[in-house]
């Protein structure tokens, strides 16, 4: 589970002593902070389900930059498909990516959900441009075999 530390009060005030056998770490081998990525233009796909809607938004490549969930929010149960939790995972969304992120998008709605209608509004009253929006749903093309008819 990882080495503890020993702290030990002397005359100059506390300093922390590491067991032996630990090793200590430079300011050279310190983990690097990680860079903020920009990008101008970017994609956000919605997936609106009857139990959840869930929002990611990418850049071009489609490296993705952040995404939110109505669950992640707090709401539970029946009220994660909402359109008012689906507005609020737009604004979560918007308060990640107010720095880093496009403000231009291509938005990607999949799902059959209460809340694609919401979030989209949502995205155009940011201030997002957006530039299409494309429904790619799943539609089946005829579908499995049926069954057989029941013999009695």
């Amino acid at each position: 589970m990882g080495k503890k530390k020993v702290v030990e009060k002397g005359a100059g005030g506390a300093s922390e002593a590491p067991k032996t056998g630990s090793k200590t770490v430079t300011a050279s081998q310190a983990p690097k902070k990680k860079t903020s990525r920009t990008a101008e233009t970017g994609r956000v796909y919605i997936n609106s389900s009857y139990n959840n809607t869930v929002i990611t938004v990418t850049d071009d490549k489609g490296d993705v930059m952040a995404w939110a969930t109505a669950g992640v929010l707090g709401f539970a149960g029946p009220k994660k498909a909402t359109p008012f939790a689906a507005s609020k995972v737009v604004a979560a969304i918007t308060e990640k990516i107010a720095k880093s992120g496009p403000q231009t998008i291509d938005v990607y709605v999949s799902g059959v959900g209460p809340g694609r209608d919401s979030a989209i509004r949502s995205l155009a009253n940011y201030g997002f441009n957006i530039t299409s929006i494309k429904d790619v749903t799943p539609i089946p093309h005829n579908g499995p075999k049926p069954k057989k008819p029941r013999r009695v």
